[in-house]
């Protein structure tokens, strides 16, 4: 369902009324991702509230429909100067709306610098599971009235409610920006990624990434008002990364931009693969999670993980990861601290998207309070393990 946006509240208070099953969307994307829905839930799309309301350059904020494309929003502000500081979610990039980004909490590596996509957000508007419109937050950076539903509606993957507006942050577009792809052992690498980590420099995003068997790098990312600076910061990395046995190898914006690029999907020659994990584990646990994606045995899975965050995610072809397998990597990634995600697998596969999270009497509760019928994304609540279909 498309509706216009004069029709989308009476059709939720329809569905509401009808207590029927629906999901919310943005432009249907990414409806495969996760767990599967209740069979026979409408799938309610946002792809008409495509609009860029207000953009105010000086106060750096923009209030946008939800179904707005994000790389849209990002062309528009480009004419400004600015950006939204977040980078395209995983996979197609001309596909993804801006409020289903903020409903699945993706943000990618820029978040070492410019923090989550929740925090991007200052203000948001929704429609409850009965139609009822609420908003929170406001239009300015530093206000903080009402309950803090950004938060809340970031990563709850439409089973709350339906995000139809949001006002976020955005920020100046660095005039100079490079990078550095940096090479060779293992610890080497993680040796320099613990000192980067703890210096005085703010990279935008320091990542390991591996295109499937092969070699590991780490591909730091720096931007600056100053040319000159730069040059320094860049300098300063090349003579650390020689100290260590690294090669380094400078990328100009353009080139770093494209190894971005390979850390948001597979290459081109490839085919879409039948694995995408979401990865988690402690900042700290992040060089130890890469060595154990070294061994044999996962050496097919490509692997983009921030240092900072220890966020990231994997894939691989159906054939190159036996479920077995990717359960062993869910409980490696337990011990370190953290999670994983399934968003994708194959149709011989049946690994639960998530386990539950120590949190789900709270969720579930929460969820009571939004959705008292159940309709919105039945079956799909993060934080609460999907029960397996019969």
């Amino acid at each position: 369902m498309t509706p216009e946006p004069s029709e989308l509240q009476e059709l939720v208070r329809t569905l509401h009324q009808q207590a029927a099953p629906w999901l919310p969307a943005g432009l249907g994307s990414r409806l495969d991702w996760g767990p599967k829905v209740s069979p026979g839930s409408a799938v309610v799309s946002c792809q008409k509230l495509n609009q860029i309301l207000e953009h105010s350059p000086g106060d750096f904020t923009v209030r946008v429909l939800a179904g707005t494309p994000l790389v849209e929003l990002q062309e528009a502000l480009a004419h400004h100067r600015q950006w939204l500081a977040v980078e395209t979610p995983w996979g197609q990039p001309s596909q993804g709306s801006v409020g289903g980004l903020v409903a699945r909490g993706l943000a990618g590596g820029f978040r070492q610098r410019y923090l989550g996509v929740r925090d991007q957000v200052i203000g948001i508007s929704l429609l409850r599971a009965d139609g009822t419109a609420a908003k929170a937050g406001g239009q300015v950076v530093k206000n903080v009235a009402g309950y803090d539903l950004m938060r809340l509606l970031a990563g709850s993957w439409g089973s709350l409610a339906l995000i139809t507006e949001l006002n976020l942050r955005t920020l100046p577009i660095p005039p100079e920006r490079r990078g550095l792809w940096i090479t060779g052992e293992l610890e080497g690498l993680a040796t320099l990624s613990r000192w980067l980590l703890a210096s005085s420099l703010s990279p935008e995003r320091v990542d390991w990434q591996r295109q499937g068997p092969g070699p590991w790098g780490l591909l730091i990312s720096l931007a600056s008002i100053s040319g000159p600076t730069l040059a320094e910061q860049i300098s300063c990395l090349q003579a650390k990364a020689a100290d260590f046995g690294l090669g380094a190898e400078e990328l100009d914006r353009d080139a770093l931009a494209a190894r971005e690029t390979r850390g948001r999907g597979p290459a081109e020659s490839t085919t879409n693969p039948a694995w995408l994990l979401r990865l988690g584990v402690k900042p700290s646990a992040a060089a130890r999670l890469v060595r154990e994606l070294s061994q044999p045995n996962l050496e097919a899975l490509g692997v983009v993980l921030s240092t900072g965050s220890g966020l990231g995610y994997a894939w691989a072809n159906g054939a190159d990861l036996p479920s077995y397998k990717a359960e062993a990597l869910r409980r490696l990634c337990h011990q370190l601290g953290g999670y994983l995600t399934v968003l994708k697998q194959p149709a011989t596969s049946e690994l639960p998207a998530w386990l539950d999270a120590p949190s789900r009497p709270m969720v579930e509760a929460i969820k009571r309070q939004f959705d008292p019928k159940q309709q919105l994304a039945r079956g799909r609540l993060p934080g609460v393990q999907p029960t397996p279909a019969l």
